[in-house]
């Protein structure tokens, strides 16, 4: 079996755009996030907005795995089916403690203790893809630096209007979980830029909609021309 993706330099990875270099660079952002947020001294409204930052990166993150990668790792690796089902069962969990966090009230003592248990999961779920999954992907993919870039730029393209909260309704596998993550993606971007000042003009709606809608029609197309 592959190296953890930890141990790994970046051209063994399969270069910068490799879905492996990818994914160890929004994990490396979370795990600084997660300790920004617990180090002392902080302002409260420093503490909100770095929560935000991660609970955003999560659930894109978490989407576009969902949505693409583990797919194809169910695809090609004979124990894809076992592996992906631990991690998703994980993102459930995730998606169920956030959910709760976003419903606390920040003075609660129970926020930070959810945050607190978030943030765990968040860690173990990291070990789970970066020493298990990722490695396989990497294997099952025969190390091919042109696919895994190829995967990465699909990936990407996925988790830049894929959902950014928690949503523990929708089903963690296509094609269900992309027909329901489409207006979500809307309704939660459109969320995120009214709360950070960003606007909320006509043209950015317009264009987050279209963004969305040929991101669902792309990965849909692929899982029909797998089938």
């Amino acid at each position: 079996m592959s190296l953890s993706i930890t141990r790994q330099s970046v051209e063994e990875l399969g270069g910068v755009a490799s879905v492996l270099t990818r994914q160890r660079r929004d994990h490396a952002e979370l795990d600084r996030l997660m300790n920004l947020y617990v180090s002392d001294g902080r302002p409260p409204e420093d503490r909100k907005q770095t929560l935000k930052d991660i609970i955003q990166l999560t659930f894109s993150h978490a989407f576009a795995e969902e949505t693409v990668l583990w797919p194809t790792l169910r695809r090609l690796a004979e124990d894809g089916e076992e592996l992906t089902s631990r991690v998703e069962q994980e993102h459930q969990e995730i998606n169920d403690l956030v959910a709760a966090v976003e419903r606390t009230d920040p003075a609660d003592p129970r926020h930070d203790e959810l945050v607190e248990q978030a943030f765990s999961l968040i860690r173990q779920d990291i070990r789970d893809e970066e020493d298990l999954l990722l490695p396989r992907l990497q294997e099952a993919l025969g190390h091919d630096p042109a696919r895994l870039r190829r995967l990465g730029t699909t990936w990407e393209t996925v988790r830049r209007t894929a959902p950014t909260h928690p949503h523990p309704a929708v089903p963690r596998r296509p094609l269900a979980n992309v027909l329901a993550g489409v207006p979500l993606s809307v309704f939660d971007r459109a969320r995120d830029m009214v709360r950070t000042g960003a606007g909320s003009s006509r043209v950015r709606a317009i264009a987050m909609v279209g963004a969305a809608c040929v991101t669902a029609w792309f990965v849909a197309g692929r899982a029909r021309a797998r089938h």
